[in-house]
């Protein structure tokens, strides 16, 4: 039986959603394992709308979570409120700033993030559950704060930056430095890691760890 993997998205752009080739690339490798993906976000507003070409902000733009993130999914896309652990057998978290910008406020305040409510309570269900997650580029940061408020410590990536790595282990993660082209398992808590565009330098590297990821997850569901 094929498992039922949760991909939680973040908008639609690296610099205010979720990465397009991080996400791309973990729906990819997933349809490549046979799994059914379920493609899912919160309906909440964005915090901010960046004009790609520029890199810059869009003072007053305003776009929605969930609807920039159907973009990605092809329209095939739930409301993360209705995701439920009981339901599915892994949930995978792309990155991009909307991991940190959206998912949880880290983009900002760091340590001190406050994490979107339905992403902690899925994430709760899913330790719970015992069922795998996957976190790719930043949103091992937002998965670190999560855990870490449970008094749990999970083992995490996101590649060598010493200031995130520390901001991780504040929270309550250990974070374990890896390169681009691998993932860290903790098998413990069975949260799958990979630094993905936290390294870079390209596709077919961050492909290489996304696909080292997304195997760990569906080893462990």
């Amino acid at each position: 039986m094929s498992k039922k993997v949760a991909v939680c998205l973040s908008g639609c752009g690296f610099l205010d959603g979720a990465e397009i080739h991080e996400a791309v690339f973990t729906l990819l490798a997933l349809d490549e394992a046979g799994a059914e993906i379920i493609c899912c976000a919160p309906d909440t507003a964005q915090a901010d709308v960046v004009n790609h070409a520029r890199q810059q902000p869009e003072a007053g733009a305003t776009r929605n979570v969930l609807t920039e993130s159907a973009r990605i999914a092809r329209g095939e896309i739930k409301n993360l409120s209705d995701v439920r652990a009981a339901d599915i057998d892994a949930l995978i978290f792309p990155g991009g700033f909307g991991a940190a910008k959206n998912l949880c406020t880290f983009a900002t305040e760091g340590p001190d993030c406050q994490v979107n409510s339905e992403v902690d309570r899925l994430v709760g269900e899913m330790i719970e559950a015992r069922k795998p997650i996957g976190a790719i580029c930043i949103a091992p940061a937002m998965i670190a704060r999560v855990l870490g408020k449970r008094d749990l410590h999970p083992r995490l990536t996101i590649g060598n930056d010493a200031g995130t790595a520390g901001a991780i282990n504040k929270m309550g993660g250990q974070h374990v430095d890896c390169p681009v082209t691998d993932a860290v398992t903790d098998e413990h808590l069975k949260v799958v890691t990979t630094p993905a565009y936290m390294l870079g330098p390209g596709p077919k590297h961050v492909r290489a760890g996304i696909s080292k990821c997304v195997a760990e997850v569906l080893r462990l569901a």
